[in-house]
């Protein structure tokens, strides 16, 4: 059994799941993006536990490809799944590293007993990933993870969504599947 992937465009902070997933940096203190949104929207509860992880857990940052979970605070969520992506490089293949990221944040949800989770697309904002490669990476890992919920990819442009949903026909091809999605 494989996931059931929902593709929409919106605020990932506005969305009810049994987990919502940060593509947090690696100090896990807030940032800018996704990472700054679900910091203001979920309120101090968020960062106080991750203050906690990384003076138990990390305390030289959450290393790329790891994800942990928090309260999700105020946000309509159980939890936050705060995963660090890798930022694109031309000269270094990291995509084992960003593929990590998103089976990290399920092998989590399935441990929180999480049913369903919502996504942004990781490393595809200021880390500068290409839109397409980051779609296909996301959308093949959650297919093939043994995480049997709900999957949300919540994509802050058309344009994104429009990758997604790419990425989603041509995996369902591949599997001979139906195209559509």
């Amino acid at each position: 059994m494989t996931a059931d992937i929902t593709l929409l465009q919106g605020d990932i902070t506005t969305i009810a799941a049994d987990a919502i997933v940060n593509a947090a940096n690696s100090s896990l203190l807030g940032g800018g993006g996704v990472d700054g949104a679900i910091h203001r929207r979920g309120g101090p509860a968020i960062l106080e536990e991750c203050r906690e992880i990384r003076r138990t857990r990390f305390p030289d940052g959450m290393p790329a490809g790891d994800a942990v979970a928090t309260t999700a605070g105020r946000l309509p969520a159980r939890w936050v799944i705060h995963t660090v992506g890798p930022v694109w490089s031309a000269r270094e293949d990291r995509s084992a590293v960003l593929e990590s990221a998103y089976r990290r944040s399920l092998e989590v949800a399935a441990e929180l007993g999480a049913a369903s989770v919502v996504f942004p697309a990781i490393s595809a904002g200021v880390y500068g990933w290409p839109a397409e490669s980051a779609a296909e990476i996301a959308v093949d890992t959650v297919r093939s993870s043994p995480f049997d919920g709900a999957v949300t990819f919540a994509l802050f442009s058309a344009e994104m969504l429009d990758h997604f949903r790419a990425a989603v026909v041509a995996q369902n091809r591949n599997r001979g599947g139906n195209p559509a999605g």
